[in-house]
């Protein structure tokens, strides 16, 4: 019983902590809500207009990511983003951007919503395509003079591509939307 009144407790603090009484948030714009539902699929559909380079990502990762990422993704206060191969099935694997990730598309979208860290959504669409084709690049899965955007990056193949297993069961996946 004591267990309920303290999580009902907790509860009404955090509703009465983010109400405009105290000052603290604020209510999201509608633009912010849509965002939210947008998500950019393995085949690229979702991804916005705009294209970046691996020298304007090396400039912008330098400017925004490196006091967290190190200034070749080794890692710092944020984690490793290169390097890992061939660690997966290793006793201690590291999952980077080059060893585990299935998808281009998933580092693109995951830059664009959370980074950086402390003002998620900040970049724009060509500084995202621009950071993704540095961490790319760095990784040793694009060329230095590779361009990435809409059309390129969903081809781009990640070397664990192929490292993940269909989810069988009959609610879900491909057998699911038919």
């Amino acid at each position: 019983m004591w267990k309920l009144s303290a999580m009902m407790l907790a509860g009404a603090v955090a509703l009465a902590a983010q109400s405009p009484k105290y000052g603290v948030g604020r209510p999201p714009t509608p633009e912010q809500i849509r965002d939210l539902g947008v998500a950019i699929a393995p085949d690229g559909n979702g991804l916005p207009e705009g294209s970046g380079t691996v020298a304007a990502g090396r400039e912008v990762f330098a400017a925004r990511c490196s006091k967290c990422h190190g200034e070749k993704g080794e890692g710092a206060v944020g984690p490793v983003l290169v390097g890992g191969r061939g660690t997966l099935a290793t006793a201690k694997p590291l999952k980077t951007v080059g060893s585990y990730w299935p998808y281009a598309t998933t580092v693109w979208d995951y830059i664009n919503r959370a980074m950086p860290f402390d003002q998620p959504g900040l970049l724009k669409p060509p500084e995202v395509y621009a950071v993704v084709a540095y961490i790319l690049n760095l990784n040793g899965i694009i060329a230095t003079d590779q361009v990435m955007d809409a059309k390129s990056l969903p081809k781009v193949k990640m070397p664990n591509r192929d490292g993940f297993v269909a989810d069988p069961r009959p609610d879900v996946g491909k057998k699911a939307q038919r």
